[in-house]
């Protein structure tokens, strides 16, 4: 597992540092991180679940279940809460057997730079919030350290990364419009060519305490979650490397994750859920993703998402 550069290290506050020092070692340290996801594959997945499975509505679960992966998988979300992959991890790790080892690049400037956000990264993920991104101009040359690392793990089998390709939370009215996709979500699939796959999430807030009460008293929003098959990358495997070649990757995963939406929106509709958003424009009606749609196979910029 490749180590930062004494000069990308050097970029870092003396308490990032010390913050970075830590989560590398739970994940560099093959009995730590083999500890840690046990941890977060019972406790972990557990209270995830008792504190949301009242709300949640998912589809194409299949899809994730039948995987047999050969390499790394990368997951692509769409991204509108804080808590988007805490209930998408859990709800992974009760249909993915072959997970062994979860890693979720996040911005740096809480889960690094505030003890705090040590200790939630602790309690929260078993510090599986890891890489950080940096968004500090004078420090995002590190981020480059966050590619490379990202890219040799997802080569290996048993691995998944979780990812959000808008490169920060989506705050806008309209969930299903995705804010455009960051070229570091391609440079990293271009080079590791792991199994990637889209997911669209809709419903979870932004406050703790409330979500979890909103599971129990019955006030919460409807949890949605549409897993699609794995996406045919081969074309883009095939193009050289450069920005280029990236930028198509990040746009391409973006239009899936988009799409998926459309199938949510239906799924909301089928359900009798509370619609969310503008109304549709008049256009002919998604249809749920198959394995036809996907690969069906489980055997300049260069910046991550901040998670």
């Amino acid at each position: 597992m490749l180590r930062p550069t004494p000069e990308q290290l050097k970029l870092l506050s003396p308490f990032e540092r010390v913050s970075f020092e830590f989560a590398d070692r739970m994940n560099r340290d093959p009995r730590l991180k083999k500890a840690a996801h046990a941890f977060l594959a019972s406790v972990g997945k557990t209270w995830v679940k008792v504190s949301t499975d009242k709300l949640l509505h998912t589809l194409g679960d299949e899809h994730v279940a039948n995987l047999k992966p050969d390499r790394g998988v990368f997951f692509v979300a769409n991204h509108r809460s804080f808590f988007d992959y805490y209930a998408i991890a859990s709800k992974l790790l009760r249909i993915a057997p072959w997970i062994e080892r979860m890693y979720f690049p996040v911005r740096s400037n809480f889960f690094y730079e505030q003890p705090l956000g040590v200790f939630v990264n602790m309690v929260m993920s078993a510090m599986a919030m890891y890489p950080p991104v940096m968004r500090e101009g004078p420090k995002r040359p590190f981020n480059t350290y966050t590619v490379d690392v990202l890219t040799e793990l997802v080569k290996e089998p048993g691995v998944m990364v979780g990812f959000h390709p808008e490169g920060t939370r989506n705050k806008g009215d309209d969930p299903y419009t995705l804010l455009p996709a960051n070229l570091g979500a391609g440079a990293i699939i271009h080079q590791a060519q792991p199994i990637v796959m889209p997911i669209f999430t809709l419903g979870l807030i932004n406050n703790f305490p409330k979500q979890i009460l909103s599971n129990f008293d019955g006030t919460g929003e409807p949890i949605t979650m549409v897993f699609g098959p794995p996406l045919d990358m081969q074309r883009f495997y095939d193009q050289p490397a450069r920005p280029r070649t990236y930028k198509a990757i990040a746009e391409y995963i973006r239009d899936e994750i988009t799409k998926l939406g459309e199938v949510e929106r239906d799924f909301r509709a089928r359900e009798g859920l509370p619609a969310k958003g503008p109304p549709r424009r008049a256009s002919t009606p998604p249809t749920a993703p198959t394995e036809a749609d996907g690969e069906g196979r489980g055997d300049g910029e260069r910046e991550p998402s901040d998670g």
